[in-house]
């Protein structure tokens, strides 16, 4: 399927602290989302998107992976490196699969063996605008 939906959309106000559910961001170009810390200017790291039917069957709640936008109904593994991905206003580009790291053994041990392949996909923003919670995901053209 290539038409997906924003359900939850997460920042963190600096590193190590909790994600911060908000209803809308405005994504900046080639910065991430405004007023998330792990967004930086050039990364190919700016936005994590994360499908809730995996977190659902991992039964882990939506940001505790530290993702930033929670999808519905769209299969990001299935996305090439290059896709555009109209989200919201926003246009994001698929930079590279998110490899889970060992602080998800924080969240419940095992947990980053469980997401190996499936932490979700990292994007950076190619073209401004506001995500909001409901918003559609669409995939726009390939460029690779």
């Amino acid at each position: 399927m290539s038409v997906g939906e924003v359900r939850h959309i997460f920042i963190s106000l600096a590193h190590g602290l909790p994600m911060q559910e908000v209803e809308q961001v405005r994504a900046l170009v080639d910065r991430g989302l405004q007023g998330c810390a792990h967004g930086r200017p050039g990364s190919r790291r700016q936005v994590l998107l994360m499908e809730s039917e995996i977190l659902e069957q991992l039964d882990v709640p939506p940001g505790a992976v530290k993702e930033n936008i929670v999808t519905r109904g769209l299969r990001l593994h299935d996305l090439r490196l290059g896709q555009h991905l109209r989200t919201g206003e926003a246009l994001l580009e698929v930079t590279f699969p998110c490899e889970p790291c060992g602080r998800m053994n924080e969240i419940r041990q095992g947990l980053e063996q469980e997401l190996r392949g499936r932490r979700g996909m990292l994007c950076r923003v190619v073209e401004a605008g506001w995500i909001r919670r409901g918003d559609r995901i669409e995939v726009v053209n390939y460029t690779g």
